[in-house]
């Protein structure tokens, strides 16, 4: 017999105790989750970069509190061409809240694809993911933060 993951929502056997998809312990009895997201827009109001740093901090323990799965980040790309500096700068701040365990993980925007490598872990632990409108865009403005 299978249920479906209280946290991912994939299939699992009714018998096992931790999700293999996302690493969840898995409650017997519990209902499922239902896939949670909000998008924040970082660049409204052309913030400078410490403000718009500020916002992602206050919006990510917000949606923590929330029980929100998923925070899709929008940052812009930058006038220049090359990037810019708030999606640089929010980028390395996710980086280490990664490396400290605050936040489950961040996909960039450019990587969300099917075809991508990077996107198929994510794309096995949540499956809702494909139908965001932000799927298979490359979008560079753009970063997708996962909550634990």
């Amino acid at each position: 017999m299978f249920v479906h993951c209280e946290t991912c929502g994939n299939k699992i056997r009714a018998e096992s105790a931790i999700c293999p998809f996302c690493g969840s312990k898995r409650i017997p009895g519990c209902e499922r989750k239902k896939f949670r997201h909000r998008t924040v827009n970082l660049e409204y109001g052309l913030p400078t970069v410490e403000d718009a740093l500020q916002r992602m901090a206050q919006r990510i323990g917000e949606a923590k509190c929330g029980g929100i799965t998923l925070l899709v980040l929008i940052h812009g790309y930058g006038s220049s061409g090359r990037g810019g500096s708030i999606r640089v700068e929010c980028r390395k701040v996710l980086d280490y809240q990664v490396s400290l365990g605050k936040i489950g993980g961040y996909l960039a925007g450019e990587a969300f694809s099917q075809n991508l490598r990077a996107a198929k872990h994510w794309l096995q632990r949540y499956p809702k993911l494909v139908e965001s409108e932000y799927f298979n865009r490359g979008n560079q403005g753009i970063t997708l933060v996962f909550l634990r």
